[in-house]
Order: C-alpha cells, then structure tokens, then sequence
C-alpha cells in the first residue's frame, strides 16, 4: 500500500516523464515554424498554433493513463504495458526530430506507423488492467492516427520530405 505523498509523488514522475518527451520532441520540432507554414498542405491540415494545446492535453493524459497502471499494479506489476508506454513515448519524441529537424518524411511515417500500433497494444493492456486509462488514451490514438495521414500527405506533397 502506498501513501498519499507516494501516489502524488508518483503522477508528478508520470507527468515529468511525458513532458520530458514533450520537450526532446520541442527541441526537435525547434524550426517547425518555419518550415511548417511553407510546406504544401492539404486543406485539411490544422494551423501551427493548435498543435501545442492538443499535444499539452494529450501528455497530460497520457501520464494520468500511466500513473493509474502504476497505481493498480506497480512497477513490477505493470513492467510490461508501462515498459510498452515508455517506448511508444520515445518514438514521439522522436517523430519530431525525424520530420522537422532531419525532414525525413518517410522514416517520420514509418516512426509514427511503429508509434500507433505501440500505442494500440499499451491501450489494451491499459484495458485489461483499468479500462479509464485505456480510455485516456483513446483522444491520443485518434490525433497520432490523423497526424499519420497528415505525415504521409505532407511526404508526398513536398519533395524537401523525400529522404
């Protein structure tokens, strides 16, 4: 049994961890505003100033997510779908780097296709364990699979994106 300050302590961990992510992703995407607003995109494409927002939601979220794993089975308990949780994380991180900073189109699309089926297994290990916190990261799902079809359009749009 945990106390009070331990489970506090522990969504704090949760929430630095994704914001961490956040951030490696941030130091990533540092020249997006420029390259962002220049790229071909598809009507459908959400201006630059949403992304922030939506991404400050859904890492909060996704620590909620995690940290009610933690809470029902611990780290040892829950080694496998918050092992799974961390990788998933990593490769957002990555995302960034991939597309805007290296403009690497095809391995951003690949990065976030490997991300999705990540996040699709770590839900249903969430929902075996605490089905609240597979549903907290269904919004996430769904934006991770609208930024897919928004990457792979964007790759074949824009030939800077090619590699």
């Amino acid at each position: 049994m945990t106390s009070k300050w331990q489970q506090w302590a522990a969504l704090a961990g949760w929430l630095l961890l994704c914001f961490a992510a956040a951030a490696l992703g941030g130091l990533g995407s540092a020249d997006a505003p420029k390259l962002y607003p220049v790229l071909d995109q598809p009507a459908w494409a959400p201006p630059a100033w949403l992304f922030g927002p939506v991404w400050t939601l859904l890492y909060t979220m996704q620590a909620v997510a995690a940290w009610l794993i933690w809470r029902a089975r611990g780290y040892t308990g829950g080694a496998l779908p918050l092992g799974l949780f961390v990788a998933q994380l990593a490769f957002n991180a990555l995302w960034s780097w991939l597309f805007f900073a290296w403009q690497l189109g095809a391995l951003a699309l690949l990065n976030i296709l490997v991300m999705w089926v990540l996040i699709v297994i770590t839900m249903w290990l969430f929902w075996r364990i605490r089905p609240l916190a597979a549903g907290l990261m269904l919004p996430y799902l769904l934006w991770v699979s609208f930024a897919a079809m928004l990457n792979a359009s964007l790759w074949w749009r824009n030939p800077v994106l090619w590699m």
